[in-house]
């Protein structure tokens, strides 16, 4: 298949142009013209994952291996490392970051994966009904993402409502218009904000939200007659208790 086919299909899927403007997502390695043989989903692009991977595919990530401007290649460090090895091998990369949050990530989670249903998705937000006590919620949401911990903001005994941005959503605060935010990569000022306001925060992990991309996107693959193949994306934090 062309990967300018398989292009057209991802951007019908999550139009590319819903991304921020600092955003990269797209076409990040390769050529549209080019051949490949099989496609891979996945969170991030690591070297181990690229060891893996066949000659001669496609790699479709969530995270933009190249973010801001490139001002040289140096083969000993990161990203340049990885991009020698994906040249290598013949694989192409492409990026489907917050197109595909604000099109999908943030429903699949919340349905698929935590299983409430949505009762309004804004761009990022995604809001819910709970009505369960603060501890009994976030015991499930624990439980159901396979959390050894959680960072929280109790500003409610009981959760009627809440609200999930996958990865980083702490922003998205001042938008909020229920008891509670479930997001990642919650920092210190963020939280006291929260407090004050008195909205509950329950922070779920940047890489533990945003691992479902891989099988979401695979699922809408599916619908198009194109398989994929989960890629072994690996979390750089290792937790100790």
């Amino acid at each position: 298949m062309r990967l300018e086919k398989l292009f057209e299909i991802l951007d019908k899927l999550s139009p590319f142009e819903l991304q921020e403007e600092w955003d990269n997502s797209g076409l990040i390695l390769g050529n549209l013209d080019a051949v490949f043989e099989n496609i891979y989903v996945g969170i991030d692009v690591d070297f181990e994952l690229l060891e893996e991977i066949l000659e001669n595919s496609v790699l479709i990530v969530h995270h933009p291996i190249i973010f801001r401007g490139l001002k040289k290649l140096d083969f000993n460090s990161y990203p340049s490392n990885l991009i020698q090895k994906a040249i290598q091998k013949n694989i192409s990369i492409i990026a489907m970051h917050t197109n595909y949050d604000k099109t999908h990530l943030n429903r699949y989670v919340l349905e698929e994966v935590l299983g409430f249903k949505v009762n309004e998705c804004d761009e990022y937000l995604c809001s819910f009904d709970v009505n369960l006590s603060f501890d009994e919620f976030s015991k499930k949401v624990t439980k159901t993402l396979g959390l050894s911990c959680i960072k929280t903001v109790c500003s409610h005994k009981e959760i009627k409502t809440a609200s999930i941005c996958t990865g980083s959503g702490a922003s998205m605060l001042s938008s909020l218009k229920t008891d509670c935010l479930l997001t990642g990569d919650i920092k210190y000022h963020e939280a006291l904000e929260a407090k004050e306001n008195k909205i509950s925060l329950i922070e779920i992990g940047h890489y533990e939200s945003e691992v479902h991309f891989g099988p979401s996107l695979k699922k809408e693959l599916q619908n198009y007659g194109l398989s994929a193949i989960i890629a072994n994306s690996k979390n750089p934090f290792r937790y100790l208790t």
